[in-house]
């Protein structure tokens, strides 16, 4: 999830540092162990990561690309309750590829599994895929509608959408704007989406149990791994991370920040 993994994450490494000290943690390392024990990389459940895909997957055999994939887990369980489907993933990140690329071996889908090490912004294939996912991934395409207008490029005739971004559920703080960028009420994201041509067709708000949850296990599994390697080079850092993270979260945008997840389908060419 953009707001919450690379939003605090990317302050982590911020401070000086001699050229004899290892070097700082970058963004994917600290992401990759605070998704440890919530591989979706936003605030859903289960439960609502299965109905998406059942509402965003047309028919068994469908194709299926997700832009920003990270370790591929969309991909994964789209592949695993489908047996005919193939998909491909694409991210920046080759240490999040080779962890998809193990977990696909290791379920028996490595075959009819792609991955692109390429800039999901600039990622170019025939638009023959049934469903393309983008799912916290907006930062990377430079904001909601970018983001839509990239997986436009890549969808067959009738094909369908999956994004998930944040909003505002409420009025939010100037230290949550800060931290979280320029996010909409649900109702104008929702109005941006529609006149830009699509229609909304499946959705799910992430719920405040989701929201915490997903919060509590990503500060959880850094700081876990923090305390389990208190000899590691980079285990201060990670602790001062989730601790940050944590504070922000609680303090700053807790009661204001929420997660939409859109199925959506092109009302006009």
């Amino acid at each position: 999830m953009s707001q919450g993994a690379s939003g605090n994450s990317g302050k982590a490494g911020a401070s000086g540092r001699t050229p004899c000290q290892a070097p700082p943690m970058n963004r994917e390392q600290i992401s990759r162990l605070a998704h440890a024990d919530h591989p979706i990389a936003a605030p859903l459940d289960d439960d609502a990561v299965r109905l998406l895909l059942e509402h965003g997957i047309p028919r068994d055999d469908a194709r299926i690309l997700d832009l920003g994939c990270g370790g591929g887990e969309w991909l994964l369980r789209a592949l695993a309750a489908h047996p005919r489907l193939r998909a491909e993933g694409v991210d920046i990140a080759e240490s999040a590829l080779s962890r998809a690329r193990e977990a696909a071996r290791e379920q028996g889908v490595d075959d009819r599994l792609v991955l692109h090490r390429e800039d999901a912004a600039r990622f170019a294939a025939e638009p023959v895929f049934d469903l393309v996912v983008s799912v916290g991934s907006a930062h990377a395409f430079g904001g909601l509608l970018p983001t839509l207008a990239a997986a436009r490029a890549h969808l067959a005739p009738g094909g369908r959408v999956l994004i998930g971004d944040g909003y505002w559920e409420r009025e939010p703080s100037a230290e949550a704007e800060e931290l979280l960028g320029d996010l909409h009420a649900l109702p104008s994201l929702l109005d941006q989406v529609v006149t830009d041509g699509w229609t909304p067709v499946h959705g799910h708000l992430s719920t405040r149990a989701e929201l915490d949850a997903y919060e509590w296990s990503w500060t959880g599994s850094l700081s876990s791994w923090a305390l389990d390697h208190p000899d590691d080079p980079d285990s201060a850092q990670a602790l001062r991370a989730a601790s940050t993270h944590r504070d922000e979260w609680l303090r700053a945008y807790r009661d204001a920040f929420g997660f939409a997840s859109l199925v959506l389908r092109r009302t006009s060419k």
